[in-house]
């Protein structure tokens, strides 16, 4: 794969949204920050929301709507930023909305029917205005937080848990927006769920809660992904076999294109055609340009 390095020196980013103006916001998870990235490489804060923001979108309302999974302490090891355990004090992850303009930061959810979240990990709007996330579940010292996969009205009127589970990290609908997808990371799997309505999930049988549609080589962990206008899913991963590994769910061929990082842990498209791919590298703090053979679907609530 070839590709430029936009910029650098940043706190383990993750996120990438790609803004009409050309610029690109991520969050940039161990530093509590969200950040703008102009072509020339120029970086803006937008806002520091604080804990560990992880995931990003565009809402309806234009404002940009962030989850967050508490945070991590970060530790330093040979140059490379590597994520530890929860931050002191951690009580919850929670979910965003936050005016671009201004900075300012509004909390909408940070439990569901009484539950604290627990590490919110990635977010996508469907086409109706509702958000889907996922919560991977925090781990403490001596346990590991349950989470699952999320619904939320973006006015702050209803928050509901579709699916229970550990461990889900990417999330994305496809193109005709009857299907969910997300990856349950410690399984190496990209599933898929049959959308019902909103907030409504078909249920799923087997071992493995969705419907397997990629396995990934062992220990070769997905993070989050984007999907193609094509149907097929541009999906960030780590440890064996670190880059961006494309599927195509319908035959669950894999193509892999690798990277020089360890955590690569996202992409997403834009540009006039959407061919343009940005990717963030977590441990260097990296933005990535690069050109993709296809384009990338564009999402809901774009004008």
């Amino acid at each position: 794969m070839e590709y430029e390095v936009v910029t650098d020196g940043l706190c383990f980013p993750e996120g990438p949204v790609w803004m009409l103006d050309g610029s690109i916001i991520l969050v940039e998870v161990g530093a509590g920050r969200i950040t703008r990235v102009w072509p020339d490489g120029r970086k803006e804060t937008v806002a520091e929301p604080g804990g560990g923001p992880s995931g990003a979108a565009i809402g309806p309302d234009g404002f940009l709507y962030v989850v967050n999974n508490g945070g991590f302490v970060c530790h330093e090891r040979d140059g490379l930023t590597i994520p530890g355990e929860a931050l002191p004090g951690y009580k919850s992850g929670w979910l965003d909305r936050i005016d671009i303009g201004t900075g300012k930061v509004e909390r909408l959810y940070d439990n569901c029917e009484g539950h604290p979240l627990s590490a919110p990990n990635d977010i996508v709007f469907d086409y109706q205005g509702g958000i889907w996330f996922t919560d991977f579940g925090k781990h403490l010292s001596h346990s590991i937080g349950y989470g699952g996969l999320f619904y939320a009205k973006p006015d702050g009127s209803l928050i509901k848990r579709a699916v229970a589970g550990p461990h889900y990290n990417g999330i994305g609908l496809s193109p005709d927006r009857n299907t969910l997808y997300t990856a349950p990371s410690y399984e190496s799997l990209l599933v898929a769920f049959d959308i019902k309505g909103p907030g409504d999930l078909a249920p799923t049988t087997g071992f493995v809660m969705g419907r397997p549609v990629g396995q990934f080589a062992a220990h070769q962990m997905p993070d989050s992904f984007a999907v193609l206008a094509n149907g097929h899913v541009a999906v960030a991963t780590v440890a064996a076999r670190p880059g961006i590994a494309s599927v195509n769910p319908e035959s669950g061929q894999i193509t892999n294109y690798p990277l020089d990082e360890m955590v690569v842990t996202n992409i997403c498209f834009g540009g006039k055609d959407m061919q343009d791919a940005w990717i963030t590298l977590g441990t260097t703090g990296r933005l990535f340009k690069t050109r993709w053979e296809t384009p990338g679907l564009r999402l809901a609530h774009y004008s």
